[in-house]
């Protein structure tokens, strides 16, 4: 790819913060974050000339940098809009880890089953499918719910990131997924509305059947209020209380495209504290679940 078309979107403010705090919080051995992103560098791993948008170069020794001061040992790699379908960067940083750290990858819905055995010997443990206005129109669902049947010989899960308003229209494919399904950010919940607002309850009811899953990320997208974040705090607890073994916990680093001030991911980490208030509670959240879910090798 020429120089060209990596400068011919408009490249966002950088997403992350360079100097995080130390966090308070001492997590457990193990400790897992099954939510980030690797971006490049350019040079190594181009940007897709479809992307929604340009990001800040935020490669893996960045990350590694980063989790080893936070204390985090296993992570989960998602795949970015950024680099379209190629998820080299996203192996290259998996590989560098011998096996501690794994990936989610983005496909088509068309893609092959050669592509998905590839994907599924390198490393990702699912597809994710994006229903969020800033990243374009998402896959047609009853497609990517088709495409479920051919995840499921791959032991390949559904990753599901949407905006809150669109659950309504969303759940009744997802309850025919052929495989398990992971919803993203708790599922961009406005905390403002309350814990009895009717998309969060019809969430709740969506996490009733087993196969469903949640990561307990994104204080800083459905918060109204910023850091620490004490608007979201209801709604991470009541789903580590009630689905406490089929939570996850993310810190979305570099939190790409994000609106309000670049979180800080040691406040982050402090944030588990709030929503798993038991040792018992984070060894579930932290390393129980996502070692059982994603069949971490190391």
């Amino acid at each position: 790819m020429s120089a060209d078309v990596n400068q011919a979107f408009v490249q966002v403010p950088p997403s992350y913060n360079p100097a995080p705090s130390r966090p308070t919080l001492k997590l457990p051995a193990g400790a897992c974050d099954t939510h980030v992103h690797i971006f490049g560098p350019r040079d190594n791993f181009p940007y897709s000339p479809t992307r929604a948008f340009t990001p800040t170069d935020t490669p893996k020794e960045t990350l590694f940098a980063l989790h080893a001061m936070l204390g985090i040992e296993r992570c989960v790699i998602v795949q970015s809009n950024a680099h379209g379908f190629d998820s080299s960067a996203a192996a290259d940083a998996i590989a560098a880890k011998g096996g501690s750290y794994l990936g989610v990858a983005l496909a088509p819905t068309n893609v092959s089953d050669d592509e998905l055995k590839r994907l599924a010997a390198t490393g990702f443990r699912g597809v994710r499918f994006n229903y969020a206005h800033h990243l374009g129109r998402g896959a047609p669902i009853e497609e990517v719910i088709a495409l479920s049947r051919r995840l499921a010989p791959f032991d390949l899960h559904l990753q599901i990131h949407f905006e809150n308003d669109l659950i309504t229209d969303l759940a009744p494919w997802l309850k025919r997924s052929s495989v398990p399904v992971v919803i993203d950010h708790m599922g961009r919940t406005d905390a403002s509305l309350g814990l009895d607002q009717p998309l969060f309850q019809e969430l709740l009811r969506l996490l009733d059947d087993e196969r469903f899953h949640i990561k307990v990320s994104g204080c800083d997208r459905i918060t109204r209020q910023g850091p620490p974040y004490a608007d979201a705090v209801p709604f991470g607890r009541r789903l580590v209380s009630e689905f406490g073994d089929r939570t996850f916990w993310g810190t979305d680093w570099p939190h790409p495209n994000h609106t309000g001030p670049i979180p800080d991911d040691g406040v982050l980490v402090d944030f588990i504290a709030q929503i798993a208030p038991s040792e018992r509670a984070r060894q579930a959240l932290l390393v129980d679940n996502p070692r059982r879910f994603y069949r971490f090798t190391a």
